[in-house]
């Protein structure tokens, strides 16, 4: 696919996706732990009202769902007192390896920045951690909680 094919909007402009996201997070993080999908649908409506924080950001060709991610307060229950994060990271298995997944992680953490934040942060399986620091993440813990997550951080950079 090219990238200029690709665009991510805000699900806020692009209401049409919102079960395309809620069923891929919900199936990837929170059905194997028994939680139903009324649960993520109604943590995902909240990032459609207007100036919300949560954000959710999908990456779609013209009316394909191609990926997500989110900008929540927190994502992570060791680090409560670390906000904004971006989670929910989701690309469906044709479109990876293109470059996708990095776009729209990068989209989502200046968008966390862009509201004044000093810094974003991200967990993850350690199996990832070459993705994210190449993207320019800083990792910052290992092996926090019970997955054992890497945690990283973004901070702003003063132009």
């Amino acid at each position: 696919m090219s990238d200029s094919s690709m665009v991510v909007s805000d699900l806020r402009d692009a209401p049409h996706f919102f079960d395309a996201v809620a069923d891929r997070v919900w199936r990837a993080w929170w059905e194997p732990h028994g939680f139903p999908l009324e649960h993520i649908t109604g943590l995902l409506q909240a990032s459609l009202a207007d100036g919300a924080e949560p954000l959710c950001l999908v990456a779609h060709a013209g009316d394909r769902f191609v990926g997500t991610a989110s900008v929540i307060a927190s994502d992570l229950e060791e680090r409560p007192d670390l906000t904004p994060w971006v989670a929910a990271v989701w690309v469906d298995p044709p479109f990876r390896g293109a470059g996708i997944g990095g776009d729209i992680v990068l989209k989502a953490a200046q968008a966390a920045l862009d509201t004044g934040a000093e810094a974003v942060h991200l967990c993850a399986l350690s199996g990832k951690r070459a993705f994210y620091e190449r993207l320019g993440w800083q990792l910052d813990e290992t092996d926090v909680g019970e997955d054992r997550l890497d945690v990283f951080s973004m901070r702003r950079v003063e132009r």
